[in-house]
């Protein structure tokens, strides 16, 4: 690690949930919550986890695992992000969507270990495109991040883009890290991976 304390991993568990029929975090997946998933992984990594959720957010048990309730406001992973950055104290935070079953410990400490180079945030880069929804986010980005694009339903990624992050090639081995799970026939496509 590059800095005096490590990053806080943090579970984005705010989302609706609609396109898999709500309650995404406790979806079952191979007889699991499919958020114990990238729980597992990041404790794993990081040590430190907590889920940020909306107070309605219907969780799984899980555990001796803190969660910090999000303003309600708003449905956008941007307001998870900045709340998760204003609880973390003056840390960095390692944010990873609870519905990304496949993440390593190994990618999530490449990304944690990543020199910032001054750089507000550290975001993989897989398929060409920002993978903002497990990256790492440093106290600066509070002031750097667009607070005003969740309400303007702006996409994550553009609004990451536009602060410069630096940009960590990921290898086509962590492809498959960055699969989110949204519907019915993702979690089925999942299980399937996991059983072979």
């Amino acid at each position: 690690m590059h800095w005096s304390q490590a990053p806080i991993g943090v579970i984005l568990a705010g989302g609706l949930g609609r396109r898999l029929g709500g309650a995404k975090a406790s979806a079952d997946l191979c007889g699991r919550p499919l958020i114990s998933y990238p729980v597992q992984a990041l404790r794993e990594a990081l040590g430190e986890v907590v889920v940020v959720a909306k107070a309605d957010t219907e969780l799984p048990s899980l555990g001796a695992t803190e969660v910090w309730i999000e303003p309600a406001a708003r449905h956008h992973p941007l307001v998870g992000i900045l709340h998760a950055l204003d609880r973390a104290e003056g840390r960095g935070v390692l944010v990873c969507a609870a519905d990304m079953p496949f993440v390593t410990p190994a990618l999530v400490r490449e990304i944690a270990g990543a020199d910032p180079q001054g750089a507000a945030a550290v975001v993989p880069v897989s398929g060409g495109e920002l993978q903002p929804l497990l990256a790492l986010y440093l106290p600066a980005a509070t002031a750097a991040l667009d607070a005003d694009a969740a309400a303007a339903g702006a996409p994550l990624r553009r609004t990451v883009a536009a602060i410069d992050p630096l940009l960590l090639e990921v290898g086509d081995r962590d492809r498959g890290a960055f699969v989110n799970v949204n519907t019915r026939e993702d979690l089925r496509r999942a299980a399937a991976a996991i059983r072979t």
